[in-house]
């Protein structure tokens, strides 16, 4: 049976992913890279062609890359958290949306599969899998 989750890190992570949303819905690039580790891991490869993404400045320029001019809506709900040693990881039920245009838009249900570490006091997130589930075009 894995260690007990303070309710102040529980707390604390579902704050930080809902500025996680906020953020990347807002474009708001240095607020939501300050969510992430340094050596961040992204995995997409689900459905997709693409490797894994290694290193925060280079997820996140992939990101920034893939929503330039697009409208965004992330949600995320019921984490499910368990402890593994210092890292906690979450499961998040998601829902996204993303318009690029009229004729070009996405909606996605799935779910995030991440590892939160703490740095300086703060959980910032070091490993994000997305799994989509439904993908609508």
């Amino acid at each position: 049976m894995s260690e007990a989750i303070s309710f102040e890190d529980w707390q604390a992570i579902c704050n930080a992913k809902a500025q996680y949303c906020r953020f990347l819905d807002s474009k708001q690039w240095d607020a939501f890279a300050s969510l992430f580790t340094e050596d961040y891991e992204l995995d997409v490869s689900d459905g997709t062609d693409k490797d894994i993404i290694k290193g925060r400045d280079t997820a996140l320029k992939m990101v920034q890359e893939s929503l330039t001019g697009a409208k965004t809506a992330h949600q995320v709900h019921l984490p499910e958290m368990t402890r593994d040693g210092d890292d906690i990881l979450v499961i998040w039920a998601m829902q996204d949306r993303v318009i690029w245009s009229e004729e070009m838009a996405l909606t996605g249900y799935g779910t995030y599969h991440e590892r939160w570490v703490k740095q300086g006091g703060a959980w910032k997130i070091a490993y994000l899998k997305l799994a989509r589930y439904i993908v609508e075009m």
